[in-house]
Order: C-alpha cells, then structure tokens, then sequence
C-alpha cells in the first residue's frame, strides 16, 4: 500500500496512528465535484480508530517534546510545504471547491502558519503575581504560567483544506498538545500530506494523529472521548450543535459560519469597492465563511454600484478548478449546488429580481447576483456558503447597520467610507467578531483573533490565540 502518492491524481493514504500509516480495507473514493475524476482513496476510519489515535496522543504527553524541538519541527515542515508547493496546490484544485489560481495561495499561507506558531512557542509565558498585596501574604511569592491541555480534537472544513488543517495543528503543537485530526472527507489529501511533511521534519509518534473518514463516526467519536480536552471544530451551525452535545466537560472551539454583510455609503470609493467585494464573494466559489453575502448600499449610490458590479461579475468565467482560466469553480458537490438552487428559486419566486445568473451544471452554479430579496427566505437570513450575493437598498447607516445585525450570525462584516466618524460608528455597532474598513469581508491575517459572535461560534482562532485555547493556567505558590 502506498501511504502517498506524488501522482495526486491517484493517491491512496492511510491513517496516521502513534507515527506509522496504518492500512485499512474499507475506503472512500474522492473525485474532483465537476469532473468526476477520481482524485484518490482514503480509509474510512472507525470509532475504535479514533479510540486508538486518542490512545497514541495520550502516551505521546509523556515525553517532553520542549519548545526548542517544536520550534525546530515546525520550521522544518514549512520549509518542506514551500518546497513541494506546486504539487500542494494541485492537490488542493483537484480535491475540492478552488480553482488553481486560488489554490497556489494556500501552501504559502499555511507555510507562514507553522512559522508563526514556532515563534509563538517560544514566546508563550506567565508572569509573576503579587502575592503581598494582601496583608498575612507578605512571605508568599509566585507565578502562573500556560500548560498544554494535553489531546487537542481537531476537525476541520472542506475549504481551506490545508490552511485550515495548519490553523488547528500548528499552535496546538506549539503549546505542547498532542493532536488528532480529522480533515474533511472531501478534501483529505492537503491534510494528510502536512501530516507527513511534520511527521518527517521530525515530530514525535503520537504527538500528530490524522483518522480520516465519515464525520458521523470519526468526528462524533473524537467528540465524545473524555480524554480529549479541547475540541476545536470548523463547519456548520447544525454539525456544531449536535458536537457540542456530545462533548461533555472540555474546552470547546468552533468556528460556525456567518451571514457576512458588505456596508457601502455615499462618499466610498466605488471601483474599489466593486472589485473586493466581487473577489470577496465569489472566491472558492463562495464557500468561504467570510465570504460576501449581502452588499447594503447607500440609495445615494445604489444604481451605480449595482451596474459597475453587475458588469465585474458578468465578466467572471465558471469552470474546472484545474482550468488557469477560471475564476469560479464547481461547489463541492451537487447536494450543496442543488440546495443554493433552491434557495435562489425561493428569494425570486418570493419577488426578488436576479441580475446575473445562469441554471445549475452539475456542482456548477453560477455567479448569481439578485436584488429585492424578500426579507425572511433562506437568502437574507441564513448562511448561502455558495456563489450567490443580494443587494441592498439602504437610505442610511443607521438601517444598514440594523439590517446587517438583524441575523442570527457574526463573524465579519465590511464597511467602505471616507468619513472616519462612520467608520467608528460601524465598528463600535456592529455585533460581529471583525470590523473590516474599505476591504470586504473576506480579510483575514493569519495573527488575528480570530472568531464571531451569535452563532458564528466559541472561541477565537489566529495563533496565539488558538494557543490561548488550547492551554491551561497554572499558578505556583511559594510560603517561605
């Protein structure tokens, strides 16, 4: 059996328990959503594969694995993931929802991740506390400091499928967890291979676990296991919810979705606000949880915005991932393609008007921009995660910034204005977790706090904040 293949077209792969790949019968075929190619083979692991891969981890905390030797292990995987990646990249556009052109960002940025967390090991640490401030304490001194949790469950998002594998990995390694990741079903093969690339640069058996498989049994089982003590999870609301049941007493982390919206006033720079949002809402083919989904444009301005948007996203080409040419790829299958259908049918039976838009090809949606959306469909409210975008007609800031907090998400919302007083005033309005000035909604720097409020999630990710949830604090108190 070969554990990986540098053909990507036909790699089959193992699990990765207590440092050996480990080979099973059963496995899942992944294919590329609009082609159909086959991509490769992956093991469909069990609840007692979890069980063993939880196993591994907890003996891997025996072993002092000290912040020089993480810092080294990270360093080196980076390196190995810029030097293969080409052979990332093509993975990533073959597996999954982005095309080629978006898929040779991912291995830099992942790259950049590992770095960021080596350095953030060496720079996680405590303080003193001032014990005599309280009178009968005048001979106490001490100290707390941050102490790795210890097993990290990780499940992370078909999307991003590298990037978001090294936001859960690397700073859980860094603060000195051991880890057990299950990468998404559809998109395993970007996962598996930083696995490797950590597992040769040299980090210890058991400190890294990879199960793949069916989420229903691999990440409900991680969930549940009492050994694992910080479960960080990136999907949908109704995945979140049923995992958060089923975790009992841990540390939880999750990054739910959102609803974004796109705030645009009188004053604001129009061509550029046209071409970040049309890149921000159509990037991955909208599967993006930040990405742009409903532009509130000031009345002032609305025809002219509308006409320069419209023509930016008519000009957009939908296509194969692997095609240089495309700007547009197919959704990840044709269950979530059906479901934005459907969505779309209902917001323009409802009376609202499409503006661009095509019929379905498979996974294949079209760019689709509408307007006068009804308030209340599935559109306006709930989390499209597609290519679809609705705009709005707002005759004030006031409206704009009710409407854009009138969900039940939070994660970013943009704003593009001149006028710094509008700008503090959305930022200090806003119920979401990032307020995002003259960009859309789709920014993010890695070192970000990163996470949102309402039901957009727990936590925060961004290095040293995933670190921050993924240790514990420890004081040490001295009586002499």
């Amino acid at each position: 059996m070969s554990v990986h293949n540098s053909d990507a077209a036909a790699a089959d792969w193992g699990l990765l328990i207590d440092g050996r790949w480990v080979d099973r019968h059963t496995r899942l075929e992944v294919r590329n959503p609009y082609t159909g190619e086959l991509v490769g083979r992956i093991v469909t692991g069990t609840a007692d594969d979890v069980g063993r891969a939880v196993e591994a981890a907890c003996a891997a905390l025996d072993h002092e694995f000290p912040v020089h030797a993480r810092y080294t292990v990270l360093t080196r995987a980076a390196d190995r993931v810029e030097a293969s990646a080409d052979e990332y990249a093509w993975t990533i556009a073959r597996e999954g929802s982005k095309a080629i052109r978006e898929a040779r960002r991912e291995p830099p940025r992942a790259a950049t991740i590992l770095r960021l967390a080596a350095e953030e090991a060496r720079r996680m640490a405590g303080e003193t506390l001032p014990f005599d401030l309280r009178v009968g304490s005048e001979h106490r001194v001490g100290y707390y400091v941050r102490v790795p949790a210890g097993v990290v469950g990780a499940i992370t998002p078909f999307n991003d499928p590298l990037a978001m594998a090294a936001h859960k990995v690397a700073p859980a390694l860094a603060a000195g967890n051991a880890v057990v990741l299950k990468p998404a079903t559809a998109t395993p093969f970007s996962a598996l291979r930083l696995a490797r690339d950590l597992v040769d640069a040299g980090l210890p058996a058991g400190r890294l676990n990879v199960v793949t498989g069916r989420g229903g049994e691999v990440g409900e089982a991680l969930a549940a296991d009492r050994r694992v003590r910080v479960l960080t999870f990136t999907g949908g609301v109704e995945t979140g919810e049923r995992l958060t049941r089923i975790a009992g007493i841990k540390k939880l982390a999750m990054e739910l979705g959102s609803n974004s919206p796109v705030i645009v006033l009188p004053d604001a720079m129009l061509d550029r606000a046209v071409e970040a949002s049309v890149a921000g809402a159509f990037a991955q083919a909208g599967q993006n949880c930040l990405g742009v989904q409903r532009l509130l444009v000031h009345e002032d301005v609305y025809d002219a915005f509308r006409d320069r948007f419209v023509a930016a996203v008519g000009a957009l080409r939908a296509g194969a991932s692997t095609d240089e040419t495309t700007d547009v790829c197919a959704m990840i299958d044709e269950t979530q393609a059906a479901r934005v259908e459907r969505w779309v049918r209902e917001a323009v039976d409802r009376g609202a008007r499409m503006l661009v838009g095509g019929p379905r090809d498979g996974a294949l949606v079209p760019p689709t921009v509408l307007e006068q959306v009804p308030d209340g469909v599935a559109l306006d409210c709930e989390e499209a995660y597609g290519p679809v975008v609705s705009l709005y007609r707002v005759p004030s800031l006031d409206a704009a910034i009710r409407r854009a907090n009138a969900v039940a998400y939070g994660l970013h919302a943009a704003i593009f204005t001149e006028r710094l007083r509008d700008a503090f005033e959305a930022a200090r309005r806003l119920d979401v977790g990032a307020v995002i000035v003259n960009d859309s909604t789709d920014y993010r720097l890695d070192v970000m706090p990163f996470g949102g409020s309402k039901l957009s999630g727990i936590g925060r990710e961004g290095i040293r904040f995933a670190m921050q949830e993924t240790t514990e604090t420890r004081v040490v108190c001295f009586n002499l």
